[in-house]
């Protein structure tokens, strides 16, 4: 029981610092301060966040002159660089002077500034590291289907002897006890919500508030931690908000489900605004959610009991809210432990992410979108597990009350119980629901009914260059895609050859309308006008609609031909032939009203199911807007919308991929480039082409040195065959004759 304090008891001051990655634990923290205030007057708990010190150069100040003058000092999560370094000196300046140092799960320089009365991690003492590595055991993990041992297995066998080992320590006196505290903390700290919060911190305080805070230790017994489901579900509208059987969650959509992977860790810190606004998105759109979570950085083991079973998948796509890699978190990636769990769902998956390292009104307002460390851990990562469609859907606000400039809606943010919680992006989360119920409704329609555009390219244009793409063969190619859609049970009307295809796409009517290629649809101004959402930014670049490009002044010309279900179009041009950059790099420009029409026409009139860009590479992923991260503004997203994007792209290209897959939602699938080089020169070519440059360079007025080389030019040509066989000595020569073609002062022997 704790001893009874007064209301106006100041209690004893003691400042306890924790350093973190991120702050989704700070509305939790604020909470267990409520709890802290009761049992433990006079402590004060202060969360740094150092996600936040890029943009933020006051928090780093804050948090080191915190950690200057803190009596317990708490790190977690410091694995990056980016993170300790900046704090590393000022956490070792404070070692000794604090009451105790706690680092956990950080990389091995702030591990080692660990102290917890005779238990360290600094070297000096290996007595308590080598009692837990006996206790530890090497573990029973189990083995995937390789053979290898699994993490997933492995982490469970670690968090169950995680529990067990403070169990055992209890009866082991003297440094065991600080080494048992060590453990509690992490179960605490695992299992992060307010309740374990403010128990880790009154536990700490208990065993080693020292001088006149040791009046705090014994006041109360600290509570043990409070487990939770390792495995379980979630929904907003659970009145326990977690369970561990589907059957509890609400009865919401229809036949189709998506699976959603969460991070336990914001869920037990009540921190779920951003998890909650994609599950509406989601259900608005009639789609089943499972919001599922495991402990720790393997998302398999949630995979494994809730999206599978017997073997094959009962969700229709993942998508990982997480917005880091399947198997590792933000630690590590294990590409291929995800490859292998990937194979055996064999359904979509996508990677998206929160704006964790900068605010949404910094990202809103953003040219780059997303910041190189968010690139790095939260896109490139997944993509290594083969995730696609990366795309930011929630983060935190500034609190400012500003209005966000993302998109055109201006979103603002309320603050909640803390000024660190998560939101949700009400235009990105929809644009997530509409791509993944299209990606759904494309798996569960029938082939025969799919309807799928083709784009081709023709860069720069009005020179020949229609269906061109680098290292492919693009009719040939682009017949034998029709004829294996037709065997495969696509709707498919296919030309007698690729020369009938060919003819269709670039003849058919196109001298009759004064076009490059077939036109297929015209699409009459006062329709544009009235359809095209973004048509004011469009016209302050290229003036009134239709424009010039793909026009008769009319209407706007979608050039292509329909073949059945499959359309095959020719994308507009640029607009920029002579300075493509131009589009990605300034601001405030615009695709023309030719290129805008195209999309929308495929996406609403045409209703492709999916569209397959065909060949490197076209413009729409060059168009304007933030390099990763897009946003509603931005142009990529606008013109692919919630189509789902597929993208032929040759293998050697792969920077010029990762943009059509950032920046246009596109899943790449590649071809190889020819098994063809530059062939050069060989043999005695190459020694002729040295006396030619040699001669060639020679100055005016050097005949002998001309004459000379003429003569071994001469020989080297016979030997090669290029000339006719050379005269005998002394026989007469003369200069080259006019018609020879030759324009330098040189002799030719005369032949035989």
């Amino acid at each position: 029981m704790p001893r009874p304090t007064s209301a106006a008891d100041p209690g004893v001051p003691m400042r306890v610092v924790l350093v973190t990655m991120d702050a989704h634990l700070s509305s939790a923290a604020a909470r267990a301060q409520q709890q802290l205030d009761r049992l433990l007057p006079g402590v004060r708990l202060v969360v740094h966040a150092a996600a936040d010190w890029d943009s933020q150069p006051d928090a780093l100040a804050r948090c080191r002159a915190d950690i200057a003058s803190a009596d317990l000092v708490i790190a977690t999560m410091l694995f990056m660089e980016e993170h300790f370094l900046p704090v590393i000196d000022a956490l070792q300046a404070r070692r000794e002077a604090c009451d105790a140092m706690v680092c956990a799960m950080c990389a091995a320089p702030v591990m080692k500034l660990t102290r917890m009365g005779r238990f360290s991690m600094d070297g000096k003492s290996g007595g308590p590291m080598a009692m837990l590595r006996k206790l530890r055991g090497k573990g029973d993990a189990s083995k995937d289907a390789d053979g290898e041992k699994s993490k997933a297995g492995a982490g469970a066998q670690q968090m169950k002897m995680l529990r067990r080992l403070p169990k055992i320590l209890r009866f082991i006196p003297g440094t065991a006890q600080d080494l048992r505290i060590y453990l509690l903390v992490l179960q605490y700290w695992l299992a992060g919500s307010q309740e374990n919060l403010a128990g880790m911190v009154h536990l700490l305080v208990d065993r080693y508030a020292a001088g006149p805070r040791a009046a705090l230790r014994g006041r109360s017994t600290p509570a043990a931690p409070v487990d939770y489901p390792e495995l379980g579900l979630y929904h907003p509208l659970l009145a326990s908000r977690i369970t561990t059987d589907a059957a509890d969650l609400p009865a919401r959509g229809g036949p189709a489900t998506v699976g959603l992977l969460l991070m336990r860790s914001y869920l037990l810190a009540g921190n779920t605004a951003h998890y909650d606004g994609v599950i509406a998105a989601l259900e608005a759109r009639g789609l089943r959610v499972l919001p599922a979570f495991a402990t720790g950085l393997d998302a398999r083991p949630a995979v494994e009991a809730f999206f599978l079973r017997d073997g094959r998948a009962t969700v229709d796509a993942v998508v990982s809210l997480t917005g880091f890699s399947l198997v590792g978190g933000p630690a590590y990636n294990d590409a291929h432990a995800a490859e292998t769990l990937l194979a055996r769902l064999d359904v979509p998956y996508l990677s998206v992410l929160p704006v964790e390292f900068q605010t949404l009104e910094q990202w809103g307002g953003s040219d780059r979108g997303l910041l190189p460390l968010e690139a790095t851990m939260m896109v490139a990562l997944p993509e290594l597990d083969g995730a696609t469609s990366p795309m930011v859907y929630g983060g935190r606000s500034d609190g400012g009350g500003k209005a966000c400039t993302g998109c055109a809606r201006g979103c603002t943010f309320t603050a909640g119980a803390s000024a660190h919680d998560m939101h949700g992006c009400p235009d990105r989360a929809e644009m997530l629901a509409g791509r993944v119920d299209r990606l759904v409704q494309l798996r569960r329609s029938q082939r025969a009914e799919r309807r799928v555009g083709l784009v081709l390219f023709n860069f720069p244009p009005n020179a020949g260059n229609t269906g061109t793409a680098a290292h492919l063969s693009v009719f040939e190619s682009l017949y034998q895609t029709l004829a294996t859609l037709q065997r495969e049970g696509y709707r498919v009307e296919l030309p007698a050859s690729v020369d009938a295809l060919r003819d269709r796409l670039l003849v058919g009517n196109a001298a009759r309308l004064g076009a490059c290629a077939n036109v297929h649809v015209r699409i009459p101004v006062g329709e544009h006008v009235r359809r095209e959402r973004w048509l004011r930014e469009i016209e302050a670049h290229w003036g009134p609609a239709p424009g010039r490009q793909l026009s008769d002044g009319q209407t706007l010309h979608v050039l292509g031909e329909r073949f059945g279900n499959v359309f095959v179009g020719i994308q507009p041009a640029f607009g920029h032939e002579g300075d493509p950059m131009k589009l990605l790099f300034e601001r405030g420009f615009a695709p023309t009203h030719a290129f805008s029409a195209f999309y929308r026409w495929l996406r609403e009139d045409f209703g492709a199911h999916a569209v397959l860009h065909f060949g490197t590479h076209g413009a729409l992923e060059f168009m304007p807007g933030k390099q990763a991260g897009l946003s509603g503004a931005c142009w990529p997203d606008r013109l692919i919308g919630d189509l789902p994007n597929l993208y032929l792209y040759a293998a050697n290209n792969p920077s010029e991929g990762l943009l059509a897959k950032r920046r246009s939602a596109a899943t790449l699938i590649s071809y190889l480039t020819p098994p063809l080089s530059q062939a050069g020169l060989y043999k005695g070519l190459v020694e002729l082409k040295d006396a030619l440059n040699r001669w060639r360079g020679l100055a005016p007025g050097w005949t002998l040195e001309h004459a000379a080389l003429a003569t071994l030019i001469q020989a080297q040509a016979q030997v090669l065959e290029l000339v006719g066989p050379m005269s005998p000595p002394g026989a007469p020569r003369t200069h080259c004759p006019p018609s020879s073609g030759c324009r330098a002062n040189c002799w030719s022997w005369s032949r035989r």
